[in-house]
């Protein structure tokens, strides 16, 4: 398949509405009253909600109350408490809108939301993760005051895997147009034909024309590049019946385009006017990266005509200590990690996105899985009160939504249409798929279609031969689950399917709790011959909240990893592999525990272990990486496993100035190239393993482990492990000091607990609280501990294995923000940002 996709992106205009000025796209986040609770008639426009708290959105009520190992969420929604809530907002509308259509646009309520406007209920939405949008028009008074109130119901619990939020917890607008205008996400735009010379940019726009009476009208569309320059347009006379719509297409050729890639994510703007005579009635942005893809049946996935594998992670919803409402500064943190360790791609298990997620991918370079639905007409016994009770009715709706808004993002490469669905290995099951799938090649023809199938081999029942071969690639979840699966992966499939394109959907990584390394000097255990059913999803170690089971997921987890990745870089035909998961996230959980450690980032985004050995394997930059860490007291003399990650040719261990050897490995081993003998150079380097990771049994000293590595002869890259003392200061550092002051930037504060010489101690536990001055307020505090129960909300948090972290937002007003840490015994550490 090939196709190219655009985001849609409006500017964010003041509230004035101008002749020159055809449409308005302004923020409703700010000034909101809400209530945790269910009063009756709190929709009606006399209600006195002035007791009821200020909020802004987006907002999730659940985050800021405690953890309760009796919540009705349970440990799917990480122990916190969800409930109904609701929100309410006055505001004017000027009399100048009178003749224009006025419409409040929401990114997602979690969940059973209903919208009110001065009293009339514009509608019900079960989903919680889909955008949707009311004309307000009809009730508005213009010129007067107008009063919004939104009902929000997440008392039906559990209802998500895994943590949701609850609330308003996404951003809100408001859009004001003429009657004759482009609807919402209503253009789409692909590339037929894209060469190096010229591509054509055919764009299909939606005109809807509300007035009484018939309209004729020019379309006129421009392609602007990065910098604004218009380069190329094209003029389509239309007319649209009274109360109708219509749709035009025009085709547009781009001389010498810049195509959108991983390496370089080349954005154009496309710019719709809706014009009569001179005047320009509507203007709609639409941001366009052009680029080809395609899924090969034997070279894998290509983009713009090249060989990319998929180094991919599933992402969640939640922001940790933000909970559902993720600031955009957090994801764009979040995500430069992922890509600085060499990811390239990210699901969206197993829901809709927040938007600005999608627009984040499409600057910085991500190829994306979108993923509509982790359920359809089958329950799943941990979302007893899921989307399967929605689905019957809503599911055509919901999905047509989701790919008519996610279509024109150019980072979307393919739909994924359910998440271990209970119909793959239903009689039912090909029955329910086909409208699914029909649906979004009828919307988008130019991605193909898949679900992530757990059962795509499984005992004792697989899934249908007839249901996944309505899929256009086929997603495995743990296709080393199974049987002899686990040393032949995909290969029993690939000769049995020749014609099958392949993608692993969701594998395990190597997760784990940062900077615990128990499982060291744990002594083997045997597996009882009757293992336990009660984790979260059956999947008994391969994915889930803890460390595994029986103490050896650590190690077992490594090679599995390690041997999978192996074979997924070794065979084109795989088309990538999606690990779960990039981050920790809330849920799926069993008390004492809240979130989940399958990630290679925790809460906090903090790596752990784990993250550099996928960066030793998805960049080309030198890597070199040891654990554990090297405070071990009470444990002389003891033998202690040491493991280092990295991509280059030799490692040599030094204990105290004492070499341990050098140790080396080759992947992919590089054969002879051109004549017999000619060998390339890292062929000739030492090999002492075939495993992705070096080792050494070293008896435990206190003092330094210094790693030496080289490649081609040469040192290229160092590394010390040191034996810390005693805690003796914080240090506070963070990730950006100048900020705008839009009520909405983040600033990232990392705090690290040190000893007399700057060595990070890595077992401290010390409390540190926090105070701010400024313009900035504290909106989360984590330290990544998977059973750590203090507030995220609390002006203090202990350190976890020595870190913790603070996130700051500005306020509206710019100016100074002073932060300050401190600890009972410890120099006490304070950053300066500037909010402008």
């Amino acid at each position: 398949m090939r196709g190219l996709a655009f985001a849609v992106v409006l500017a964010i205009a003041g509230s004035v509405f101008a002749a020159d000025q055809p449409r308005v796209r302004e923020t409703m986040d700010w000034d909101w009253r809400f209530f945790l609770g269910d009063p009756a008639g709190a929709q009606a426009v006399g209600f006195d909600d002035g007791a009821w708290q200020k909020v802004d959105l987006p907002h999730d009520w659940s985050i800021s109350l405690p953890f309760d190992q009796n919540a009705p969420a349970g440990g799917s929604g990480g122990y916190l408490p969800t409930g109904i809530g609701w929100y309410r907002k006055t505001f004017p509308v000027a009399d100048s809108y009178r003749n224009k259509e006025v419409f409040i646009e929401f990114d997602g309520i979690y969940q059973r939301s209903e919208v009110w406007i001065n009293g009339h209920s514009l509608g019900q939405r079960p989903s919680g993760y889909i955008s949707l949008i009311y004309n307000l028009t009809p009730y508005l008074n213009f010129g007067k005051d107008n009063i919004l109130a939104i009902r929000a119901d997440n008392s039906h619990q559990p209802n998500s895997r895994w943590y949701s939020g609850s609330g308003i917890d996404r951003h809100t607008w408001l859009i004001v147009t003429d009657p004759l205008h482009i609807p919402q996400w209503g253009t789409y735009v692909t590339t037929p034909t894209v060469t190096a010379d010229t591509a054509t940019v055919n764009v299909v726009t939606t005109v809807a024309n509300d007035r009484s009476a018939a309209a004729n009208f020019t379309l006129h569309t421009s392609i602007l590049d990065r910098d604004g320059k218009e380069i190329q347009s094209a003029d389509i006379v239309g007319s649209a019946n009274a109360n109708g719509n219509t749709e035009l297409t025009q085709a547009i050729k781009v001389s010498d385009p810049t195509l959108w890639a991983l390496d370089n994510p080349y954005l154009y703007t496309v710019r719709t006017q809706v014009r009569e005579g001179s005047n320009v009635v509507d203007q709609y942005d639409t941001t366009v990266g052009i680029r080809t893809i395609a899924f090969d049946v034997d070279r894998g996935f290509l983009l713009n005509g090249q060989h990319v594998k998929l180094n991919g992670v599933c992402l969640h919803n939640d922001g940790g200590s933000v909970g559902a409402a993720v600031p955009e500064g957090v994801w764009q943190r979040r995500l430069q990690l992922l890509k600085d360790m060499g990811c390239n791609a990210i699901r969206t298990s197993h829901n809709p996105p927040t938007p600005e997620l999608l627009d984040l991918c499409d600057r910085m370079g991500f190829c994306v899985m979108d993923e509509a639905f982790d359920v359809w007409e089958i329950a799943k016994p941990s979302a007893p009160q899921g989307y399967q009770h929605f689905f019957d009715q809503w599911s055509q709706r919901d999905l047509t939504d989701f790919i008519t808004r996610d279509r024109n993002h150019p980072c979307v490469v393919l739909w994924s249409v359910g998440n271990e669905i209970g119909e793959q290995i239903s009689r039912t099951g090909p029955t329910v798929l086909k409208p699914l799938v029909d649906t979004t090649h009828r919307l988008d023809p130019t991605r193909p279609v898949t679900a992530a199938c757990d059962d795509a081999y499984a005992e004792p029942r697989r899934a249908l031969p007839d249901f996944l071969a309505l899929l256009d690639v086929v997603g495995y979840n743990y296709a080393d689950r199974w049987r002899d699966r686990a040393q032949t992966y995909y290969e029993d499939d690939r000769a049995a399917y020749p014609k099958r394109l392949f993608v692993g959907t969701e594998s395990v990584s190597m997760g784990g709790t940062r900077g615990d390394y128990s499982y060291l000097f744990q002594r083997p255990t045997t597996v009882p011959a009757v293992l336990p059913t009660t984790f979260p999803t059956g999947r008994f170690g391969r994915r889930g909240g803890g460390a595994g089971v029986f103490g050896r997921a650590s190690t077992n987890r490594r090679v599995d990893v390690e041997q999978l990745w192996e074979f997924v870089a070794s065979h084109d035909y795989v088309s990538g592999d999606f690990m779960w998961t990039g981050i920790d996230y809330i849920g799926e959980a069993f008390w004492p525990t809240k979130n989940a450690t399958s990630g290679i980032l925790d809460t906090c985004g903090f790596p752990k272990d784990g993250y550099y050995f996928y960066q030793s394997q998805w960049t080309t930059k030198p890597v070199l990486h040891a654990f554990p860490h090297w405070n071990w007291p009470g444990k002389e003399g003891q033998i202690i496993p040491v493991t280092c990650y990295t991509n280059c040719d030799t490692v040599e261990l030094f204990v105290n100035g004492k070499s341990y050897g050098v140790k080396g490995y080759e992947f992919p081993r590089e054969g002879m190239e051109g004549r017999y003998g000619n060998e390339p150079p890292r062929a000739l380097a030492i090999r002492t393993t075939s495993d992705l990771h070096l080792s050494w049994d070293v008896p435990y000293e206190p003092g330094t482990l210094h790693f030496v590595g080289t490649t081609n002869g040469k040192t290229v890259v160092t590394e010390d492990v040191v034996t810390a003392g005693e805690p003796a200061a914080i240090l506070l550092t963070a990730d950006k000091s100048t900020l705008a002051a839009d009520g909405r930037d983040v600033s990232h504060l990392t705090v690290q607990i040190v000893d007399g010489k700057g060595n990070i101690v890595p077992t401290a536990d010390n409390d540190v609280t926090f105070t701010i001055q400024g313009e900035g307020k504290i909106i989360g505090v984590d330290n990544g501990d998977p059973a750590s129960h203090e507030s995220y909300k609390a002006d203090h948090r202990k350190t976890f294995n020595g870190l913790a972290l603070a996130i700051v937002q500005t306020t509206q007003n710019a100016g100074a923000i002073h932060i300050t840490a401190a600890s009972p015994g410890l120099s006490r550490a304070s950053v300066d940002l500037m909010s402008k």
